[in-house]
């Protein structure tokens, strides 16, 4: 499926596609085998909307992307309040591992460009377990503060010379959305994807909640309790928020009898 005939609706001014993980997995394998030039895909929910409408320039960015998949429950909801058919959200740690199964299968090079050197140690340990045909071109951990201009051109040659097909991007957001757009023109690699703290998940290091407790749309609990201090404000100030202004704008659309 062609992105342009991908369905799509707007939350909150954010384009978000109507997209299950077969057609994501479809159209990364598509994009890295015609080699059309890179590309890139945000994964996020509503704290990722929110900052979209807190900083218009991040929301250009968001709907620049090449794909945008709705990763959390509360995109699934939007869309529900919309009359939309949204079956199942798409969880960037689902995406990251299946996309890596992907890429063991079709031989394609992965990157991962984000956290701790100890988290990415144990991401390849857990990767290399799961899948041993993975081929990892590379990664690196950037530091945690603005880069030099010489550091970010060292960090593009690094990338451009292992000859990743794929590069994850753990940086979180709005880090990761940001480096994407603005690095994707740089980059030699079919596609960029942004994951959040998927390689935390993903190595292990970091619990992630039971399917049927984000199928439910609870995993902001399970966040919280885990780390509180890293979550408080997405889950106190933007969840709320988020879901006054999703059903305000639903009842303005209903309103207007018109479903974008």
């Amino acid at each position: 499926m062609v992105v342009d005939q991908i369905p799509s609706f707007l939350v909150l001014g954010v384009r978000v596609h109507l997209v299950q993980m077969s057609q994501v997995l479809k159209t990364i394998e598509r994009w890295v085998d015609q080699r059309g030039g890179c590309r890139y895909i945000v994964a996020t929910q509503m704290h990722g909307i929110m900052e979209a409408r807190r900083d218009l320039g991040f929301k250009e960015i968001l709907n620049s992307a090449d794909l945008f998949v709705p990763d959390g429950f509360s995109l699934t909801l939007a869309a529900r309040l919309r009359g939309i058919s949204l079956k199942k959200r798409v969880p960037g740690p689902d995406l990251c591992l299946e996309g890596c199964r992907l890429a063991a299968e079709r031989g394609y090079r992965v990157f991962f460009y984000g956290d701790t050197e100890e988290t990415l140690e144990a991401l390849v340990t857990s990767l290399k377990d799961r899948f041993p045909d993975l081929e990892i071109a590379g990664v690196h951990s950037p530091p945690f503060r603005p880069l030099t201009e010489e550091e970010d051109a060292q960090e593009i040659t690094l990338i451009n010379d292992s000859g990743a097909d794929i590069v994850w991007v753990g940086l979180g957001l709005p880090k990761q959305e940001r480096w994407m757009f603005e690095h994707r023109e740089k980059l030699n690699a079919q596609v960029l994807i942004g994951v959040g703290a998927a390689f935390k998940f993903m190595s292990g290091q970091v619990r992630r909640a039971p399917p049927w407790v984000g199928d439910r749309g609870f995993e902001w609990l399970w966040r919280f309790i885990q780390e509180p201090r890293r979550v408080w404000r997405r889950v106190m100030v933007d969840g709320p928020h988020f879901l006054i202004c999703v059903a305000l704008e639903s009842l303005d659309s209903r309103k207007r009898g018109n479903t974008q």
